[in-house]
């Protein structure tokens, strides 16, 4: 990609790039924890995105997609913001870093990315993450903190494209470490390192291609159940809730509200647990949690799909160590820690039974944990 983005950069701008890289993420466990102050459990992936990036002198900032095949040209002002969604994102965070009292100047960049589009991998982060330490390394001496170049790219999201997100993406994409998954604390921010270097086993994603169109917002849904069920507990959030807790009030709470809190109190534990069980190396435990996860996701929380279930059921039969839904539901990934003699076996059923079941084969992303944003020297 290196190579390909030099040829581009140099026959376009015709000076020589500097380049940046910022990966996309998976999270292993903790899901639909994050508004329940809870913790997630992220690392970044080698799938990323690339940018060659040199100053131009001007007040302008001239980008090419390389993978779109566009090319966009805006200022640096507020009122100068791109059509192009795309380009919005990288307008996004040279503004963002602008407001906090840093410096941007106009430069000419062409970016590319192997982060597969619609699989729940946050691409857009990956490009909010690249762009915010390349803005940092190249005109701000570095002097911006870690987790401020994450909430830039969060702030992008909100301000300049329309998406009310939590932090874990870009938290992923700034913090991520080779071999090692972060517990993030989504109530504090306070995060620690974990070793995932699972000898043996291979980490695969399974896209079933379909996401389902919802007729109400079953998001806010969700998030106004723990709500209710925590003010009814009479704890801030779900975070500092208990089984026994919501058990002595279960004849007050909604059966659906219950199911709701169930799950997210349970998902706190399981996160803990497999931060206990990779300290040991157990991968046997953190692929249980996985199920368990799934289990809750599809029955308890309702976020999951006929066509999930069915990629988790193969992944049972199959033998698979660990197998959940990933994201949001309704749609999207499966993520699979698999032993690696069973692992052509799996893939090759699932390709098969899904086919024959829904006329598509899901599509296999291997991914291996690696180094979150970066300059590629």
């Amino acid at each position: 990609m290196k190579e390909k983005l030099l040829a581009l950069f140099s026959e376009r701008f015709g000076t020589t790039p500097v380049f940046y890289a910022s990966s996309g993420r998976i999270n292993l466990i903790g899901e639909h924890t994050d508004y329940n102050g809870g913790f997630v459990f992220p690392g970044a992936i080698d799938k990323y995105i690339m940018a060659a990036i040199n100053v131009n002198g001007t007040d302008k900032v001239r980008v090419y997609s390389a993978d779109l095949k566009e090319y966009s040209e805006f200022g640096l002002q507020e009122d100068e913001a791109p059509q192009q969604q795309w380009a919005r994102y990288i307008f996004g965070v040279c503004r963002e870093v602008i407001k906090r009292g840093f410096t941007v100047k106009g430069f000419d960049t062409v970016f590319a990315g192997n982060v597969p589009l619609g699989a729940g991998l946050s691409s857009s982060a990956a490009l909010e993450s690249c762009f915010a330490f390349a803005m940092n390394d190249m005109f701000n001496e570095n002097k911006i903190d870690k987790f401020e170049l994450a909430k830039i790219g969060q702030s992008t999201e909100h301000n300049y494209c329309g998406v009310n997100c939590g932090i874990m993406d870009q938290f992923a994409s700034v913090f991520g470490k080779k071999n090692c998954l972060m517990r993030l604390d989504c109530r504090s921010l306070e995060y620690e390192y974990f070793p995932f270097d699972p000898q043996g086993y291979r980490l695969v994603l399974l896209n079933s291609k379909v996401k389902h169109e919802l007729v109400d917002s079953p998001y806010n849904k969700r998030r106004a159940s723990c709500e209710r069920v925590a003010h009814m507990l009479g704890v801030e959030t779900l975070r500092d809730a208990t089984m026994e807790m919501l058990d002595a009030k279960r004849d007050e709470i909604g059966e659906e509200d219950y199911k709701r809190a169930k799950y997210v109190i349970g998902e706190k534990q399981r996160v803990l647990d497999v931060c206990d069980a990779l300290e040991r190396g157990d991968y046997e435990t953190v692929g249980e949690r996985m199920y368990e996860t799934h289990y809750g996701l599809s029955r308890d929380y309702e976020v999951s799909c006929e066509e999930l279930d069915y990629l988790n059921d193969i992944a049972k039969e199959c033998g698979v160590t660990g197998s959940r839904i990933m994201g949001g539901g309704f749609g999207g990934c499966t993520i699979n820690l698999v032993k690696e003699d069973l692992y052509d076996h799996f893939v090759a059923v699932a390709r098969e039974k899904f086919n024959a079941k829904y006329g598509h084969e899901p599509v296999v992303i291997d991914v291996v944990i690696s180094d979150g944003a970066r300059r590629c020297d």
